[in-house]
């Protein structure tokens, strides 16, 4: 089962997420800041990371910046989930480092597949 890394303060954001993953079949491990989102990328080298923007100590944008700087596999997926819609965000979460970028609310029936065309990840690989 492979794991996926999700950096989200918000517990029914977290918990809509973990359950969209869950349901694909991936593991799913949890941080609440952006600090412990980089340790345990670090640690853990998951399959993709969910990636919020507005954390309480260091945003999802520096998160993501020392996670690509990093020894963690610079390669690793990162998507950001955010409320952040103004113009001109995409392109700021983009340069972060970032994979790829979707608005919340999420609906958790389909941000997986949406990921999945994104990654160019296939239920066969997801699987694996």
């Amino acid at each position: 089962m492979k794991k996926v890394l999700v950096v989200e303060d918000n517990s029914d954001n977290l918990r809509l997420i973990s359950y969209a993953l869950r349901r694909h079949g991936y593991e799913v491990i949890a941080a609440e800041t952006g600090e412990k989102g980089v340790e345990l990328a670090i640690a853990e080298r998951p399959f993709f990371i969910i990636m919020d923007i507005n954390l309480p100590d260091i945003d999802g944008l520096e998160a993501t910046r020392r996670i690509r700087k990093s020894g963690a596999n610079g390669s690793i997926p990162i998507i950001a989930i955010t409320s952040y819609a103004m113009a001109g965000d995409m392109d700021q979460v983009l340069a972060a480092g970032c994979t790829g970028y979707f608005e919340k609310p999420i609906d958790p029936l389909t941000i997986l597949d949406k990921i999945h065309v994104l990654l160019g990840i296939t239920e066969q690989t997801a699987a694996d």
